[in-house]
C-alpha cells in the first residue's frame, strides 16, 4: 500500500493533465544528489516488476533455439535463432532498429557469447543487453516478468525517468508502483533516502507534481 502523499501527488497528475486524444503514459523523475556518478558502481542500472503492472504494451524479443524458442513463440513478440542473429551483426541499421523498438531482450545462455560477438556494440551502450535463461529456467515466466518490468538506468545523468503507468489507471495502482521503485532506491543506493533529491509524476503532456 503506497503512501497516501504519493497518492495524492498521482491523483493532482491525472486531475491537471489536459485531455488528449490518445493514452497518455505515467511517468516519473528522479533527481539524484551527492553521488559520484562517473563512478560506474553509483549508477542506477536495473529491472523491477511493478506490482500494478506499466499499463502499456512491452516489447520482448528472445534469442533461442529448439524447444526454449517454441515455447518462447507463445508469449515473446518475436523469437531469433542464431543464423538469424548472425544476419543482424551484418545489418547495423536493422539491429539498431530492432534495439530501439525492444524493451527487454532474454537469451539462452549458450547464445550470449554470440550476441556479444554480434549486438555488442548496439545493445550494451543502450542498456539493453539481453537476461540470460538457463536450461532450468522457465522461459514464459520469465517473458511474463519481464512484460510488468521497467528499467531504471540513471547512466551519468542525475536526473532519469521511467514509466510508471498509463492515465487509465487508478492513482491508486500507479502510487503502488511509484512506491515499489522508491522503496528500491532506498534499498540500493549509497545513502539510502539522502541520496534522492526529489521525484515527480506527470503525465505524458501533463505538469509535473512533486511526490517525494
Amino acid at each position: 500500500m503506497a503512501d497516501q502523499e504519493i497518492e495524492e501527488a498521482v491523483s493532482r497528475a491525472l486531475d491537471e493533465s489536459p485531455q488528449r486524444n490518445f493514452r497518455e503514459t505515467v511517468d516519473i523523475a528522479v533527481n539524484l544528489r551527492d553521488l559520484d556518478l562517473n563512478d560506474p558502481s553509483n549508477r542506477v542500472d536495473e529491472s523491477i516488476v511493478l506490482p500494478e503492472g506499466t499499463g502499456q504494451e512491452t516489447s520482448i524479443v528472445v534469442f533461442a533455439e529448439g524447444e526454449t524458442a517454441v515455447l518462447a513463440e507463445e508469449v515473446a513478440d518475436d523469437v531469433l535463432d542464431g543464423d538469424e542473429l548472425a544476419d543482424l551483426g551484418d545489418d547495423d541499421d536493422r539491429a539498431k532498429d530492432l534495439a530501439e523498438a525492444t524493451d527487454f531482450f532474454l537469451a539462452e545462455e549458450s547464445m550470449m557469447q554470440d550476441i556479444g560477438r554480434y549486438l555488442g556494440t548496439v545493445l550494451g551502450p543502450r542498456g539493453k543487453m539481453p537476461e540470460p535463461v538457463s536450461p532450468d529456467d522457465d522461459i514464459v515466466e520469465q517473458v511474463e516478468r519481464l512484460k510488468n518490468s521497467v528499467q531504471l538506468r540513471s547512466g551519468e545523468r542525475r536526473t532519469f525517468h521511467t514509466r510508471v503507468g498509463a492515465e487509465d489507471m487508478s492513482a491508486e495502482e500507479i502510487a503502488d508502483n511509484i512506491d515499489v521503485i522508491i522503496r528500491r532506491l532506498h534499498a540500493n543506493l549509497e545513502k539510502g533516502p539522502l541520496n534522492i533529491d526529489s521525484v515527480y509524476v506527470k503525465t505524458t503532456m501533463g505538469p509535473s507534481v512533486e511526490v517525494a
